[in-house]
């Protein structure tokens, strides 16, 4: 069984009560949700907890950890975004969503500033598949229609990723790179855009589906890691004169 740690820094839910409307147990609550029907051993951890939930010994029990954040990615720890990136590289799984784009913890492992266009105006996103032989979207049509999100838009300050699975059209005329792939290290990781607080997003079952695919696609894969630094020949070395 595959064990699933979802963050979220839980700071719309405390502010805004449209946010606790749309998820009355929270982001990680919802997420959590349909994760948990999955069959995954699921916790969820917060910004305000001890060590924003991902102390040493439940990140070593973490097979993919979810990330949303937002309006407090200055109040993350600089230690614990360090913690989570060595797990990444030693093969924990990452996905992170919409906003999290900004987080430090993104920003380090992607090498760039990460920034993009937005706009809130309830308009409607198309999320069309690129990739439809890519397991993150079995169970997917041609495309995913979700009546209202916040645009992201073009250009996307990230590198290219190393695969496209989704891509966005807006209302308004963006198009938007949403459901990106990068390995780090031993461990993998999928972008994806669409999960604005106000809008009931994660309560799409298209959209859960893709999750669901992600963290099966992001899990460790079993095998012993590479070992680094000096190493002993494999062979003998004749001797050089």
């Amino acid at each position: 069984m595959l064990n699933v740690t979802v963050w979220n820094e839980n700071r719309h839910e405390q502010k805004n009560p449209k946010v606790r409307e749309v998820y009355p147990e929270g982001i990680h609550g919802q997420l959590a949700s349909f994760l948990r029907e999955e069959s995954f051993n699921v916790r969820t951890a917060t910004l305000d907890d001890p060590e924003h939930g991902l102390t040493e010994d439940i990140l070593a029990d973490t097979d993919v950890l979810l990330w949303w954040g937002h309006i407090a990615h200055d109040e993350v720890s600089d230690e614990i975004v360090e913690r989570v990136t060595q797990r990444v590289l030693d093969g924990m799984g990452l996905i992170v969503l919409h906003s999290g784009h900004f987080s430090k913890l993104f920003k380090k492992l992607m090498g760039t500033s990460c920034d993009l266009k937005w706009r809130e105006a309830d308009e409607k996103e198309r999320l069309w598949v690129v990739d439809p032989g890519h397991p993150i979207a079995e169970g997917i049509g041609e495309s995913i229609e979700l009546e209202k999100e916040e645009m992201y838009g073009e250009h996307f300050d990230i590198p290219v990723p190393d695969e496209l699975v989704f891509v966005s059209w807006f209302e308004g005329g963006e198009v938007f790179r949403s459901g990106c792939t990068y390995n780090r290290g031993n461990g993998r990781i999928f972008y994806f855009r669409p999960g604005h607080e106000t809008y009931p997003t994660y309560h799409n079952q298209d959209i859960q589906k893709v999750i669901v695919n992600a963290v099966n696609w992001a899990k460790p894969v079993l095998r012993k890691r590479p070992v680094y630094g000096n190493a002993k020949p494999l062979e003998a070395i004749g001797a050089r004169k």
